[in-house]
C-alpha cells in the first residue's frame, strides 16, 4: 500500500484524516452540481475526515492540492466523465507518486481492466460511499485495499457492490455554486436548477445501458427524507427547479409520488423534470395529471429508435406504436416529452433513420429534442451488456482502451459516414446558436440526400407545441 509521504506525520503514522488527505474529484456530470461528490463528502466527514471537493468541470486543481493526498477518488458516473479522469492519473502520479488512486461510480467497474491498468489502485462500484470510507480507514492503517469489502484492486473480481446501506444526507458545502451549472429554461428566463436522485438501479435490463451489468435488474431506494432534506438545501442555496436523476422516476412510483408531493406542499412553487420509461408512462398513465399538478415541466424518455429491430436487440421493451401513446398521453396531461435517441447502432437503417426523422417531425418533436441526439452513436464500454449476446458479432472490431469503448463498424458504410457528417452539422450549429428547427431541416436534407433521395418537404406537425421549457445542457453522456 502506497501512502504520500507528505501525508507522514513525526511518527510515521498516516495523518489522511487530516484536511485535504482524501482528495474527491469529479470530472463532468452533465452539467448540475455532483452529487456523485456530495454523497461521499458527507459519508467521510460522519467517519472522521476532512475531505477537499473539486469538481474540474469548473474548480481549478493545483499542485499543492494533490500533493496533500493520501486517497484521490475520482468520481465516474459517465463515461464521459471515466475519460476525462483517466487522462488525470499522469498528472496525479507526477506530483504524487505514491498517492493512492481510486475511480468510484457506475463506469468504474465497466472499465475496470482499462483503469487499473492505467495507474488506477482500485475501483468502487454499486453503492459506493460505504466502501470508499472504509477503504480511507484502511489505508490509514496501512491495510492492504484488497481487505475491504467492494474494493476491486483486480479486474478479474470486479464485482459491484449493490443492496441496501445507510443513506447520508449529501454534504454540498464545499462544492461551486448552483449558477455554475446548467439551469432551467422557460420562455427565455433561466433559473438555477438542482439535482437528487430518490433511487439508483433499475428494474429494467436494456442492454446498451451502463446501469445493466452494474445492478443487474435490481434498485435501492433513498429515504425519502434524505431526498427532501438535499431538495431544501439546494432550494437554500437558489435553485428554483429540481432535475430528479434516477435512471428511471417510475422504478417505484409510490416512492416517488410520495416525494414530489411533500416537495410540492412545502416548495409549491418548485419545478422538476425526471426520466421516465415510454413503458412505464403506458403503465402508470393514471399518475400522468397528478405529475403535472405537481410541478412537471418535462419528461426525458429514452425513445433511442423506432426501429423494432434496434429495439429489440437493446431490449428497450417498447415500440413506436407505443412511444406515440406516450407522447398523447404526455400532451393530455400537458407535460412536454425530451425525448432521448440513439439513432445510430449496427440494427439501425437508413430507411429506419429517415423514418425516425419523419416521425419526429409529423409528431411537432423538433423543437423537444436536442439536435445532438440525431447524431448519437452505440457506446460498448468494455462491460457493456451489449456484449453478452453481440460479442461474435461480425460488426464488432477492436476494443480502444484509451476511449474506453469497443469500436465497431455498420454493415452499412453510408451509416457510418452520415453519423460523422451529423456529429459534425450539430456540432457546428450549436457554435452558431442556431435555432433548433433549422438544424432539423438541414439533418433532413443531408440524411434524404445521402440516401439518395430528393429531400421531401418536411412533414407538416399534427400537433403544434410552444417551445418546451429544458435545461440549458444538452441531455447525453
Amino acid at each position: 500500500m502506497a501512502i504520500a509521504t507528505s501525508q507522514l506525520n513525526e511518527t510515521g503514522a498516516a495523518t489522511i484524516r487530516a484536511a485535504g488527505g482524501v482528495l474527491l474529484l469529479s470530472c463532468y456530470e452533465l452539467g448540475h452540481q455532483p452529487l456523485s461528490l456530495a454523497w461521499p463528502a458527507a459519508v467521510l466527514r460522519q467517519h472522521g475526515f476532512e475531505p477537499t471537493v473539486r469538481d474540474l468541470s469548473v474548480d481549478e486543481l493545483d499542485d499543492d492540492t494533490i500533493s496533500r493526498a493520501a486517497l484521490v477518488a475520482i468520481s465516474v458516473p459517465m463515461h464521459t466523465a471515466a475519460r476525462l479522469g483517466m487522462r488525470q492519473i499522469g498528472r496525479i502520479r507526477a506530483v504524487n507518486p505514491d498517492v493512492h488512486i481510486c475511480f468510484f461510480g457506475l463506469y468504474a467497474v465497466l472499465n475496470a481492466g482499462v483503469l487499473l491498468d492505467a495507474g488506477a489502485d482500485s475501483v468502487i462500484g454499486g453503492e459506493f460511499e460505504g466502501p470508499l470510507a472504509v477503504l480511507a480507514e484502511a489505508l490509514e492503517r496501512g491495510e492492504l485495499p484488497a481487505t475491504v469489502p467492494g474494493v476491486v484492486i483486480d479486474a478479474a473480481s470486479a464485482v459491484p457492490v449493490v443492496g441496501k446501506h445507510e443513506f447520508a444526507v449529501p454534504d454540498r458545502s464545499a462544492l461551486p455554486a448552483l449558477r455554475q451549472y446548467a439551469g432551467f429554461e422557460r420562455d427565455g428566463v433561466i433559473v438555477p436548477a438542482g439535482y437528487v436522485e430518490a433511487t439508483r438501479g433499475c428494474h429494467h435490463t436494456c442492454a446498451h445501458c451502463p446501469i445493466t451489468p452494474v445492478y443487474g435488474g435490481r434498485f435501492v431506494v433513498v429515504p425519502r427524507d434524505v431526498v427532501l432534506a438535499d431538495i431544501a438545501a439546494q432550494v437554500a442555496l437558489g435553485a428554483r427547479h429540481i432535475t430528479f436523476g434516477d435512471p428511471d422516476f417510475f422504478n417505484g412510483p409510490g416512492h416517488s409520488m410520495r416525494i414530489l408531493r411533500e416537495m410540492h406542499e412545502r416548495w409549491p412553487w418548485l419545478t422538476f423534470d425526471a426520466t421516465i420509461k415510454i413503458e412505464h408512462l403506458l403503465e402508470h398513465r393514471r399518475l400522468l395529471p397528478e405529475l403535472a399538478a405537481l410541478g412537471c415541466a418535462f419528461v426525458v424518455s429514452a425513445v433511442e429508435s423506432l426501429n423494432p429491430d434496434v429495439l429489440a436487440a437493446l431490449r428497450k421493451g417498447h415500440t413506436a406504436a407505443g412511444v406515440d401513446e406516450a407522447i398523447a398521453l404526455l400532451d393530455d396531461a400537458g407535460i412536454p416529452m425530451r425525448p432521448s435517441l440513439l439513432p445510430f447502432s449496427p440494427w439501425e437503417t437508413l430507411t429506419s433513420y429517415l423514418e425516425l426523422l419523419r416521425f419526429m417531425a409529423a409528431h411537432g418533436m423538433t423543437a423537444s429534442i436536442d439536435p445532438v441526439h440525431y447524431s448519437i452513436r452505440l457506446l460498448i464500454p468494455p462491460g457493456s451488456a451489449v456484449l453478452d449476446g453481440f460479442a461474435d458479432a461480425p460488426w464488432l472490431r477492436t476494443l480502444d482502451r484509451e476511449a474506453l469503448t469497443w469500436r465497431w463498424t455498420h454493415p452499412d458504410p453510408r451509416m457510418d459516414a452520415l453519423q460523422g457528417e451529423i456529429a459534425t452539422l450539430v456540432e457546428d450549429a450549436a457554435t452558431r446558436n442556431e435555432p433548433q428547427e433549422a438544424t432539423f431541416a438541414a439533418i433532413w436534407e443531408l440524411a434524404h440526400t445521402r440516401a439518395g433521395q430528393t429531400p421531401p418537404a418536411i412533414p407538416a406537425p399534427k400537433t403544434h407545441r410552444p417551445r418546451p421549457p429544458r435545461l440549458t445542457e444538452s441531455w447525453f453522456c
